[in-house]
Formats: C-alpha cells, structure tokens, sequence
C-alpha cells in the first residue's frame, strides 16, 4: 500500500476504492434503474410514469444518493470529475488525500468496477423484464447512453459541453458557503439531463458509460444484439474532453482562486 495515498483521517488506497466503488455502483443501480423502469417491457414504470423528465429525476437522485455513500473519498465518482480536479490545479482529490498517479489510478478503478457492478444489479432486478422485452436497443438503452442523431462529431460535442457544465459549476460549489452538498450536486445532474441529455443521453461520465457497455457485453441477456462499441468511445471521450476544459476554466478565472 503507498503511504501517499494515506490521509490523517485514514483514506487508505483500499478506503478511496472501496468508497469509490460503493458510491457508483449506488449510483449506477438508481440511474440506469430508472432507465430500465422506463423503457422495458411490462414493467409498472412503462406503464404509470413513463418519460424523460422521470429518468433525469432517477439519475440525480442516484447522484444524491451516491455521493452519500462515497464520503471517504470525496465522492468522485466520475473520471471526468477526478481529471478536472486534476487540471483545476487542486492539490488533493479530498481533504487528506494528495493528487498522485497512483491516487488517480485507484480513484479510476474504483469508478469503473463500481459502474459494472451496478449495471449488474440492474440486470438482476430486472431479468425477467429483460428477458420480455423485444428490442435489444431498449435493451442496450437500460445500460449505456446512444444519439437520438448519430454523427459522431456533434455527439462528441454535445458530451462536452454537458460535462463541461457539470465540472465546471461542481468545481464553484465548493466555493459557495451554502452547505447544500449532494443536493445541489443531484439538482445540477437533474438540470443537465432536462436541459442538454436531448441529443445522447449525458452521459457526462466515462464510467457511466463504459462500464455498463462491458457489462452489456458480458451478461447473458436474452436477444440482447450488439453493444455498439462504434459509438463507445464518444462518451468517454467526450466526457473526458469536457472535464478537463471545466477544470481549466476553473483555474483561469480569478474570481474563484
């Protein structure tokens, strides 16, 4: 174990993963849930309170609830997150937890297992429901994020700008003496989704995305067709792109230094 990545307040390497971990894996359950509620087959969510503004209440909520569980570690919970913080110039990932590569290597791991095991609950909540439903894109839809227009360029664009959005503004919270905490961070998750999720899903996290993608991939979903790993890699990269400029604006304008 690197002593670097020890803190006063005892945010181990094992600590940092596991609430890393715990935190989008809770995440990951609530929100692709909420999808999953929606749009497969016979469930009481298609049937009562089908549509977009019920998943982007799901997915904030998720976030609300995950950032709870993932304290210990400052409740990343989003590569894009960690890799803004990252370039904002931050000198800890959380109070008592240095940024170091290895720091970050853990942060990242955490989230990804995290992410696949939550789209793993969902799938086992939700087999029979799965199993029902005839369109392997409704299907693919309960994992990971897809374009209602694919071009691949404006997909790319649209993540940026909504990961931007959410990095951005995530990183002045902290500035702010309100003390609203996961809150505000599910309420700015809501917006984003009402506002921006139009054109891909926000998928405004790598791990979101690609965890649940493998995870597709993997489980023995019945008629479940291809996981589309062409558009894969726009939500990662997108994502990614978006965090980093989030955090270098943050770093660049002095009324927040």
């Amino acid at each position: 174990m690197s002593n670097s990545c020890a803190t006063e307040k005892g945010a181990t390497v094992g600590t940092i993963f596991l609430s890393e971990l715990l935190g989008t894996a809770v995440l990951l359950l609530l929100g692709c849930g909420v999808v999953a509620n929606n749009v497969l087959a016979a469930t009481k969510g298609q049937a009562i309170g089908r549509g977009w503004l019920l998943i982007s209440f799901g997915w904030g909520l998720g976030v609300y609830a995950g950032v709870y569980v993932a304290f210990a570690s400052g409740a990343h919970l989003n590569p894009a997150v960690t890799f803004g913080l990252l370039a904002s110039g931050a000198a800890e990932y959380a109070p008592g937890i240095p940024i170091t590569a290895g720091a970050t290597f853990v942060y990242l791991a955490g989230q990804l297992v995290g992410a696949f095991l939550g789209a793993v609950l969902v799938w086992l909540a939700y087999k029979q429901h799965f199993d029902d439903e005839p369109d392997p894109a409704n299907k693919l839809g309960a994992f990971s994020t897809g374009p209602q227009k694919r071009s691949y360029g404006w997909n790319l664009i649209t993540e940026i700008i909504a990961t931007f959005v959410l990095v951005f503004v995530l990183l002045n919270f902290g500035k702010t003496p309100t003390q609203v905490g996961p809150l505000a961070v599910a309420l700015l998750v809501l917006a984003i989704g009402a506002s921006l999720g139009g054109p891909t899903g926000y998928a405004i996290n790598p791990a979101r995305d690609i965890g649940p993608r493998i995870a597709h991939a993997v489980l023995p979903i019945k008629g479940k067709g291809s996981s589309d790993w062409n558009y894969s890699w726009v939500p990662v990269a997108g994502t990614l792109i978006g965090g980093v400029l989030g955090g270098l604006l943050y770093r660049a304008l002095p009324y927040v230094v």
